[in-house]
């Protein structure tokens, strides 16, 4: 049920994913186990929803309406446990259609029942025959992957974001170590891919603070900045955390800055974990002046975050055109504020977790139209790991999922180093 109300909660009322599970009062009380079975079926129905409806169109005489919504999530979900899950059919359709007399819809379980033993017996051929990559990517975002990245690309971006994602933890020190002692694989920037992510916080070195969850894509704008030991350096929407951690741990005296008192709140307890020390300031930062001239500036801004589908695959279907669009005006205002809080001589990295070039190099290049006083200092593939397919022609970092298969990818990424005139 739980996964019920998960896409019920994301899909009927267009709200995050992670969220439906913090909410779920009924979630917290299952097993580990059945947590993660619960959150397994929702987010590969939603990684298969373009496909999976598209199947259920051929089954159905006619859609299914908004009040039973309820029916439709449960046929998706029945389909996700049949086709991609491998339950036994006489499982999952005993199992979904006994879930419509839970939610009071019983005289859909003939229905729901009649179309899920048909799926069972032709529904693997019709699945194989689809286009997996473009119909579980909503249209716009499609046309604008391949607008900004050609089809091949994006369809390998699409391709990765069907695949369950590794998870990436970021040490203090010594990763070669921790790799070795988790398990897991060492990453071309330092970072350690664990091939078990279950009970993460009963891990060695969790407790004694000496690593925390970032993907690899996620630690480079703060290694953009360079050698941080000493300086002032402000972290604009900061939270949850990880590149402050990563700012102080590497000898910087940050300042990470978040509009929201609960984020806040939630950074503080993950840098206090990691027993690293910073100052925590809740404002805009769009309007926030500080009282010292900073060394260096990283705003990792608000942004439509496509670059994490394969992490949460909810946002392609929550994200619409315009949002995009009302993202770029704050990240505007963001990043026009940064560059004249910055003080002269000093360094500032822009960055986004969004594969949408208006929210990345164009912001970039309207930044550059506009201010004679600002420039762009290109990235060399050195400070990559040496993936060169990661800079783009003028030098900034453009990181896509479905860089480093041979490892499972990693989140896609933009960021740019602008230096101000002295």
């Amino acid at each position: 049920m739980s996964s019920l109300a998960a896409l019920s909660f994301c899909l009927d009322k267009a709200k995050p994913l992670d969220s439906a599970w913090a909410q779920d009062r009924f979630f917290s009380g299952l097993s580990p186990s059945d947590r993660a079975f619960a959150q397994l079926i929702a987010k590969t129905t939603l990684r298969r929803l373009g496909q999976i409806d598209a199947l259920l169109a051929g089954f159905l005489d006619r859609p299914l309406g908004d009040r039973t919504s309820k029916v439709m999530h449960i046929l998706r979900m029945g389909v996700t446990q049949l086709i991609w899950l491998e339950t036994p059919p006489h499982a999952a359709v005993h199992a979904t259609v006994e879930m419509t007399k839970q939610v009071r819809m019983e005289k859909y379980s003939g229905l729901v029942n009649a179309i899920l033993k048909r799926i069972a017996k032709e529904g693997i051929s019709i699945i194989a025959a689809q286009d997996a990559e473009k119909l579980n990517t909503p249209a716009w975002l499609w046309d604008n992957w391949c607008k900004a990245y050609g089809e091949k690309t994006t369809r390998a971006i699409a391709a990765t974001h069907l695949k369950e994602p590794p998870l990436d933890i970021t040490v203090k020190s010594d990763p070669a170590y921790w790799a070795g002692e988790l398990n897991g694989t060492l990453l071309p920037m330092g970072s350690v891919r664990l091939r078990d992510a279950r009970n993460l916080t009963q891990l060695p070195g969790f407790s004694e603070g000496k690593w925390w969850v970032q993907d690899l894509a996620a630690t480079i704008p703060a290694k953009l900045l360079g050698d941080v030991r000493h300086q002032r350096v402000i972290d604009l929407c900061a939270a949850p955390g990880g590149k402050t951690a990563q700012l102080a741990n590497a000898g910087a005296k940050v300042s990470a800055v978040d509009v929201s008192k609960e984020r806040i709140a939630m950074l503080k307890t993950n840098v206090h974990r990691l027993q690293l020390q910073a100052e925590y300031i809740t404002t805009d930062a769009s309007k926030w002046i500080p009282a010292f001239a900073p060394d260096a500036i990283l705003l990792d801004a608000p942004c439509s975050a496509t670059g994490t589908l394969r992490r949460h695959p909810d946002v392609a279907w929550l994200r619409k055109p315009q949002d995009v669009e009302r993202l770029i005006a704050t990240q505007t205002r963001l990043l026009r504020h940064a560059a004249d809080t910055l003080k002269p001589g000093g360094k500032l990295v822009y960055s986004v977790c969004s594969l949408q070039a208006e929210e990345g190099e164009h912001q970039i290049s309207a930044l550059l139209a506009e201010r004679s006083d600002m420039r762009l200092e290109p990235v060399d593939a050195s400070v990559v790991g040496g993936i060169a397919e990661c800079i783009t022609p003028r030098g900034e970092v453009r990181t896509l999922p479905c860089h480093l298969p041979e490892l499972g990818g990693m989140d896609g990424f933009f960021a740019a180093v602008l230096i101000k005139n002295a």
